[in-house]
C-alpha cells in the first residue's frame, strides 16, 4: 500500500484526489495539508511514499515544500500537481528535488500513472513539459539553480502575503535585522527597488497567490 500525502489549499482539489484514490486498493491518503508549513510537518511525521504538492501554497510555497520534504524525508518522492507549466518553474521544482510534475488539467488516469511511477522511484512528467527541457533532464544536465536562496524565496513569499519584517522574524525565529538582510539581498538580485515590485515578482513566479 503506497502512502500519499496531499498538500493543496483548495478543499475541492483535496476532495477530488481523495475520491479518485479511494477507488483503488494500492494507494492510501495518510495526511492532508492546507499550507506549505503543515505539509512539511506532516511529511516529517508520516514519512509518506509520495507527497502530492501544489506550487501555490500559503506560508511556504511548493518549491520550498519540495526542498524541505526531500531534505527531511529523503525516501518521499514529490509529485508537483499544479496549473502552471512554465519551464522556469519546472526547473525550479526539479532543482528542489521533485521527480514528478503533472498539470491539474490532465486526467485522473494520468495522475494514477504518475503516482505509480513515483512509487517505483521513477520520474513522471506532464505531456506539457517541453521536449527541450526533457532532453536536458534525460541527458543528465542539471536544472538551472534558482536565482534566490531558499531563505530569500521564503521571505519574498511572506512579504508578498502582507507580513511585516517583525512578523516574518517571529514566524521564522530570526532577527528583524536578518530578515532585512535577506530581503535586501533578494531585491538586489532581482533588480527591484520597492516592496510593490517584490510582490509583483512573487505573484508572477507563483511564490504567492493574489
Amino acid at each position: 500500500m503506497v502512502q500519499v500525502l496531499i498538500a493543496d489549499d483548495h478543499v475541492t482539489v483535496r476532495r477530488g484526489l481523495r475520491a479518485l484514490l479511494g477507488t483503488r486498493n494500492d494507494f492510501i491518503i495518510c495526511a492532508e495539508a492546507e499550507t506549505g508549513r503543515e505539509a512539511v510537518d506532516l511529511a516529517i511525521q508520516h514519512k509518506p511514499d509520495i507527497a502530492v504538492v501544489d506550487v501555490s501554497l500559503p506560508i511556504l510555497n511548493g518549491i520550498e515544500v519540495t526542498r524541505q520534504i526531500r531534505q527531511n524525508s529523503p525516501l518521499t518522492e514529490v509529485l508537483v500537481f499544479t496549473m502552471h507549466d512554465s519551464d522556469e518553474l519546472i526547473s525550479e521544482v526539479l532543482h528542489a528535488g521533485a521527480r514528478g510534475y503533472l498539470l491539474k488539467s490532465e486526467s485522473g488516469e494520468q495522475l494514477v500513472n504518475a503516482l505509480a511511477a513515483l512509487a517505483r522511484h521513477r520520474p513522471f512528467f506532464s505531456s506539457a513539459v517541453s521536449e527541450t527541457l526533457l532532453n536536458n533532464l534525460t541527458s543528465g544536465r542539471p536544472a538551472h539553480a534558482p536565482l534566490l536562496t531558499p531563505r530569500e524565496r521564503e521571505i519574498v513569499q511572506l512579504v508578498a502575503e502582507g507580513n511585516s519584517n517583525k512578523m516574518i522574524g517571529r514566524s521564522l525565529d530570526i532577527s528583524i535585522k536578518t530578515v532585512e538582510t535577506h530581503r535586501t539581498a533578494a531585491m538586489r538580485k532581482l533588480s527591484l527597488n520597492s516592496t510593490a515590485g517584490l510582490v509583483r515578482y512573487a505573484l508572477r513566479n507563483n511564490l504567492a497567490q493574489a
